[in-house]
């Protein structure tokens, strides 16, 4: 997969280590969830994302969230899984760039 740049204000600079580092958390978080039958908690986790991606300047954990969230309202693990898989390669491919939006 190529890279992926994420465009990020230069004031979150600070926060933007410790958000991506907390998205790693809800991974694991997640992935015990989905080991405990925890739908709920994993909906709680992506509704979480869904909110605050586009905000860090992150979209695609936006994206990725709500298609946690939905899954796991749909009781539907295979697409939570999928889903997750998709928030790791993310998280692994994404570079950030500190500029202003355009």
């Amino acid at each position: 997969m190529k890279k992926i740049i994420a465009h990020v204000d230069p004031d979150l600079r600070e926060l933007i280590p410790g958000y991506l580092k907390n998205r790693r958390k809800d991974i694991k978080a997640i992935d015990a969830a989905l080991k405990d039958s925890d739908l709920k908690k994993i909906c709680t986790l992506g509704h979480s994302m869904k909110g605050s991606g586009g905000g860090y300047g992150f979209m695609e954990i936006s994206v990725i969230g709500a298609a946690i969230e939905l899954a796991a309202k749909e009781k539907a693990p295979d697409k939570i899984l999928n889903h997750l898989d998709e928030l790791k390669s993310y998280l692994k491919n994404v570079s950030v760039v500190y500029d202003s939006p355009t």
